[in-house]
């Protein structure tokens, strides 16, 4: 079994539809392996894939590269993938199946409080985040990669980060809302945390005012140069 690095916290109709909407994720995924799979989601939310067939360790391996994987232990000094949770004036809190706290002087992503900087870089609840895990050795930090991808971020045109709602339903709350031609694509970050990416001429907090009225979600913008 592999316990995916992404969760789904919401109810009712919108959490069946976003059960089918990983559930076709993971077929492109692995769909052409000879396995066989059953997706669950656990009790603090995180998805669970038990994979079986010939070529199972491929399969497990696939879905480790593309989702990130909790694991039952962490080791200092290792990489894992967890979600943001918490923060306060001192730091994030993510699970990565425990709680993994990150000190602001740890983040890497400049000056302010870890309140300001999770405005300043568009960070919604829940969206995965890559981390160098302390342990025993010292505090936790967010991994290179994941920094340089933040910072990345805010070299570009510009983005409205949502939560709460599949890629699928972004693009066409973003169709719906007459707003097709002012973005360039929208990323999946997780299962329900999604990157809308503008274009050079478009405003993302105008983005963001005209769509969200269509979203029960937390939206936040990542202002770019």
């Amino acid at each position: 079994m592999v316990v995916l690095a992404t969760k789904c916290y919401i109810d009712g109709d919108a959490r069946e539809r976003a059960l089918d909407s990983l559930t076709s994720l993971v077929a492109n995924d692995i769909g052409d392996l000879d396995v066989t799979y059953d997706i669950g989601v656990r009790d603090d939310g995180f998805i669970s894939v038990t994979v079986s067939g010939d070529d199972e360790t491929v399969a497990r391996n696939v879905l480790r590269e593309e989702w990130g994987e909790v694991t039952p232990h962490l080791s200092a000094g290792e990489t894992y993938v967890g979600t943001l949770e918490h923060w306060d004036d001192d730091g994030f809190v993510l699970d990565a199946g425990i709680e993994v706290r990150i000190p602001t002087e740890e983040l890497g992503l400049g000056r302010g409080s870890a309140t300001q900087i999770r405005d300043r870089f568009g960070l919604v609840q829940h969206m995965p985040l890559t981390f160098v895990y302390g342990g025993d050795e010292g505090p936790s930090r967010l991994a290179d990669e994941q920094v340089d991808r933040l910072y990345d971020w805010t070299r570009g045109s510009g983005r409205v980060n949502v939560n709460s709602a599949t890629r699928g339903e972004v693009r066409a709350t973003v169709n719906r809302a007459g707003h097709a031609k002012d973005i360039v694509t929208v990323e999946r970050l997780g299962l329900l945390e999604q990157s809308i990416v503008c274009r050079d001429e478009t405003d993302p907090p105008g983005l963001l005012a005209s769509i969200g009225s269509y979203l029960p979600a937390e939206l936040k913008c990542v202002i770019g140069q």
